[in-house]
């Protein structure tokens, strides 16, 4: 957990979706460097922004609309899950603690977002049906079991647990389907998501600054917030991570969608989410993810494939296509669907770290510094960044507040990686 644990963050009280910060900056306040472009740094930035600090974001690179690879934040699913996710990769009870708490700091930012029709369309945020199918009954696997204890519980709006949504959303019973439950659950344009974060920040007064950053951050620290006038420093930067903060536990699982119309032309529209996810079929080669992204695209997925760099996957690649077979023998309408001729598949890099998603100040000292490094972490987020970016950026608010003091630095939990226990070690004086 962090060192000072931060309050849920709340639209209207404690952000803004106006292109005005809540709290204007004045000649006292402090300038945040905020490493990363991403949705994780572009969600942070909003919120420092929004109580009074002066930010400038870095990046290597933005979004982009054009046939060149988008980032990971736009190629995403953008389906807001409850943890463990369709990819079932965080784990780990202590990222899982954090998870739920960030995830539901996220739902009802969104939730309100969608609530008002004209940020709804502006920001890409709707709120459907979030389908989530079992191959047994609930009660026969403790896990799922638990996990859907606690979202009834959670605060999630319209949680329905019924059998007859296999039938209702036309899923083929010969796959072998026997249970369900439905969420709303916040789905993201993720492309109109972020030009809209992108021109919120920077109307909320965010100095913009591309460049490429590849040496460790502790390093640079003295360097970078002296040429940027920078209290203090944010890295949002994913799998840069192993790079900016030395941290060698970071690793991608890359994933791939198919993206179709989704128009009602060829078969009936499909209005709901609907997923099998890793964790209820107990086999991350078997997940269906099937997700509206907007009101005429439709996502097909997914695939999980850790330490796998490349961005070489196409439509006939053998695991795209047992990936579209798969879904197709969920929802046998899918046999009918066309792809989209102008963006047809997506692929990317889900930014994954061993263990935990780190979100905490540096733990190492500088051999130039004085004090505790000013330098937060927030990354590590795997595929789940859209579902945890304003918890995790409620964090690193309190987390940056800390570090302006120059209080000591505490780990986020006594279990560490390795990574983490030689970074430990090296803050002991």
């Amino acid at each position: 957990m962090p060192s000072v644990h931060s309050k849920p963050l709340i639209l209207w009280r404690d952000l803004s979706p106006r292109s005005i910060p809540l709290v204007k900056p004045d000649s006292n306040s402090r300038r945040i460097l905020v490493v990363g472009g991403g949705v994780i740094g572009l969600v942070t930035a909003w919120v420092l922004l929004d109580h009074g600090y002066k930010v400038t974001v870095l990046a290597k690179e933005w979004p982009t609309w054009s046939d060149k690879q988008r980032l990971t934040s736009q190629i995403a699913g953008a389906l807001w899950e409850y943890p463990p996710a369709v990819c079932g990769q965080h784990t780990n009870t202590i990222s899982l603690s954090n998870s739920k708490r960030w995830c539901m700091d996220a739902y009802h930012v969104y939730n309100a977002l969608a609530s008002e029709p004209n940020i709804a369309k502006a920001s890409g945020v709707s709120m459907k049906s979030g389908d989530f199918f079992f191959p047994c009954p609930i009660e026969e696997d403790v896990e799922e079991l638990s996990k859907m204890e606690e979202i009834m519980a959670s605060g999630v709006v319209g949680f329905r647990r019924d059998r007859n949504l296999v039938q209702e959303r036309l899923v083929d019973p010969r796959h072998g389907v026997v249970d369900a439950y439905e969420i709303l659950s916040p789905v993201i344009d993720t492309d109109v998501a972020m030009k809209w974060l992108l021109d919120l920040v920077k109307g909320k007064g965010a100095d913009f600054v591309t460049e490429t950053i590849q040496d460790d951050l502790l390093v640079l620290e003295t360097e970078l917030r002296k040429r940027f006038s920078a209290d203090a420093i944010v890295n949002c930067t994913g799998l840069a991570g192993s790079q900016l903060a030395g941290d060698d536990t970071c690793y991608p699982i890359r994933g791939g969608l198919i993206r179709v119309m989704n128009d009602g032309t060829d078969f009936p529209k499909v209005e709901a989410a609907m997923t099998m996810t890793a964790g209820a079929l107990h086999d991350f080669n078997e997940i269906v993810f099937i997700v509206p992204r907007n009101d005429n695209i439709l996502l097909i997925g997914g695939i999980i494939e850790p330490h796998k760099w490349e961005l070489d996957l196409t439509l006939e690649s053998p695991t795209i296509k047992r990936m579209r077979a798969r879904c197709e023998a969920f929802l046998p309408d899918l046999k009918k669907a066309r792809v989209d001729p102008d963006y047809p598949f997506a692929q990317g890099l889900r930014p994954f770290r061993e263990k935990n998603v780190r979100v905490e100040r540096e733990l190492r000292n500088s051999d130039a510094a004085t004090g505790p490094s000013r330098i937060v972490h927030s990354y590590g987020q795997g595929g789940a960044g859209w579902s945890l970016a304003f918890g995790c950026a409620g964090d690193v608010l309190a987390l940056v507040e800390e570090a302006l003091q120059d209080l000591p630095p505490k780990a986020m939990n006594a279990t560490q990686s390795k990574a983490e226990q030689k970074a430990a070690s090296c803050a002991r004086p």
